[in-house]
């Protein structure tokens, strides 16, 4: 950081302090929530379901393949091949909304299809396996697999849909990826790895009693402790290690962050108006909160709490979904960037059909659970 810059925020900061509505009774009711709300985080979700989610995270981006995931997305390859990977592989890689950008770009660049491409761009960071895990551990079930079947459902229609709009040439030859280092680790290890590294997560979410539920969760992270200590090499774990700790402090900090400011502004917002707007799961709230999520930019997870607070404010369900679809895979400068890649009448049809696929399912759960 140059000094100009740390100069200037040093000077932001301290008028900040200077001016700080201290005695304020609704600033003080925000600062509380807004610390309430950490509190709440840090008990409930960080240690039981988001270092654990890390560290999967870790693991897929180490023993999971990136070129053999991604080359079913070149343009010989089968139309059920491509959409299928395409609409899951943002698990299976990993990626968040930050790292998206460059990996679509470059399958574009090197032949992958548009269809699938923009079916690998809307459905990558809407079902982060962190942000999944976390939405299940925070917003419940129902919301959770709406999430995730929806963010797979209408990733492949957003992909036929630009396809079908867009016909363009298939062009020869297929993705061509440069191989990931070898990991000498056997399958039977791997899979009693990830098996154990979930099942924490699953054992987690179980309504069963505590001293249980922790025994298990306990014999479960010894076993993954186990087999990092005397079945992978010194390099693997350490690899493992550094890419979990590279999720983790690039999105735990936006996280709390986001927290942060959900917790502050939620006594801010009027309950009445939150409930005129999008408090009811028609068409014009569902419409809102998706051109809402398409245009406001949602680091990684910070969707989640911000949305936790406006639920709480009543935020009906349907446009919640609307809002979780169109958030994480859209914003303004994401579109900026993908304007690059595929151009500006391409990336105006893309944005309106995630924001009316969206709408629309949002209000087919908004019914259905209602």
């Amino acid at each position: 950081m140059k000094d100009k810059t740390f100069f200037l925020l040093l000077i932001l900061f301290f008028l900040g302090l200077y001016f700080m509505p201290i005695n304020n009774p609704i600033f003080k009711e925000s600062l509380y929530s807004a610390f309430f709300l950490l509190h709440d985080y840090a008990r409930l979700h960080v240690l039981t379901c988001l270092v654990p989610a890390m560290f999967i995270a870790g693991a897929i981006s180490i023993f999971v393949k990136k070129d053999v995931v991604l080359i079913y997305l070149g343009s010989e390859s089968s139309k059920l091949y491509s959409y299928s990977i395409a609409s899951v592989s943002g698990s299976i890689l990993a990626v968040c909304s930050c790292t998206i950008l460059p990996l679509f770009a470059s399958i574009r660049k090197r032949g992958a299809g548009l269809g699938p491409a923009i079916t690998f761009l809307f459905s990558g960071p809407a079902i982060n396996i962190a942000a999944i895990f976390l939405t299940f551990s925070v917003l419940g079930f129902s919301i959770g697999l709406a999430r995730v079947v929806s963010a797979v459902g209408l990733s492949i229609l957003v992909g036929l849909s630009m396809a079908l709009i867009f016909k363009e040439k298939a062009e020869g030859g297929t993705l061509y990826f440069e191989e990931s280092s070898e990991v000498s680790v056997s399958y039977r290890v791997l899979i009693t790895f990830f098996f154990s590294l979930v099942m924490i997560l699953v054992v987690n979410g179980l309504t069963i009693g505590a001293p249980l539920k922790y025994l298990i969760m306990l014999l479960l992270a010894l076993v993954v402790v186990f087999i990092t200590l005397f079945k992978f090499s010194r390099e693997t774990s350490k690899s493992w290690l550094n890419e979990t700790w590279f999720f983790g402090r690039t999105l735990i900090p936006l996280l709390f962050i986001g927290v942060f400011v959900a917790g502050f502004i939620m006594p801010l917002i009027p309950q009445q108006l939150i409930e005129q707007i999008v408090g009811k799961n028609n068409i014009l709230g569902n419409l809102i909160a998706s051109i809402f999520g398409a245009f406001m930019y949602f680091s990684t997870l910070t969707e989640i709490p911000i949305l936790q607070a406006l639920i709480s404010k009543g935020m009906s369900n349907g446009p919640a979904l609307a809002l979780l679809l169109s958030g994480p895979s859209l914003s303004l400068p994401n579109m900026l960037v993908i304007r690059r890649v595929l151009g500006s009448k391409r990336t105006l049809v893309y944005v309106v059909l995630v924001i009316l696929y969206s709408t629309v399912a949002g209000l087919i759960f908004g019914n259905l659970v209602n």
